[in-house]
C-alpha cells in the first residue's frame, strides 16, 4: 500500500523545488482526511521537509483548502460582482435560512457546509451556485428549497 509520504514524493518529483509541490501535497492530505487539520498540515510539512507554518500559509490563502471539518455536501454561492448584481445575496440568505446555518458554517447534523465564494466563473449566467462540484446557473432564491430538498434526499 502506498503511504502518504510516498504519494507526496511522487508529486514532489514533478517540480523543480520541494516548495512547488505544496499545493499537490495539501490536496492529497485533504483527500485523505477530508480537511486540513493541524496534524494533516504537519504531515505535509514533514513530507516536504518544510515548516508547518509555510504549509499553513498556503492552505489558508486558497479557499479550496478546508481548515475546519466540512459537511458531506458543499453548497457554494458565488458572490462576485456579476452574481451580486444578479441577486446572489438573496440566494445566499435563502440557503442560510433553509439550512439553518450561516455562510462558512456546517449544519448541526454535519451534512451540509454553506460557503460564499469569490468567483465560480459563470458570470454570464449569474448567480451561480455550486453544489458538490455541480454548477447550477442561474439560481434564484425561489429555487433554493428544491435544491435543499434534493440535498436532503427528499
Amino acid at each position: 500500500m502506498t503511504t502518504f509520504h510516498d504519494e507526496v514524493q511522487k508529486a514532489r518529483a514533478k517540480y523543480p523545488t520541494r516548495r512547488s509541490a505544496v499545493m499537490d501535497a495539501l490536496r492529497l492530505a485533504q483527500g485523505r482526511h477530508g480537511w486540513l487539520s493541524p496534524d494533516a498540515i504537519r504531515e505535509v510539512a514533514d513530507a516536504l521537509e518544510e515548516t508547518p507554518a509555510y504549509c499553513h500559509s498556503i492552505a489558508s490563502f486558497y479557499d479550496m483548502y478546508h481548515l475546519e471539518p466540512i459537511g458531506t455536501h458543499m453548497v457554494e454561492v458565488c458572490t462576485n460582482l456579476s452574481c451580486a448584481l444578479a441577486g446572489a445575496q438573496r440566494v445566499l440568505d435563502a440557503f442560510a435560512d433553509a439550512l439553518g446555518v450561516r455562510p462558512g458554517g456546517t449544519t448541526d447534523d454535519g451534512e451540509v457546509t454553506l460557503r460564499a465564494i469569490e468567483c465560480a466563473g459563470g458570470c454570464g449566467r449569474a448567480p451561480v451556485v455550486v453544489v458538490d462540484h455541480v454548477y447550477h446557473e442561474p439560481v434564484r432564491a425561489e429555487d433554493v428549497p428544491e435544491i435543499v430538498a434534493r440535498l436532503r434526499g427528499a
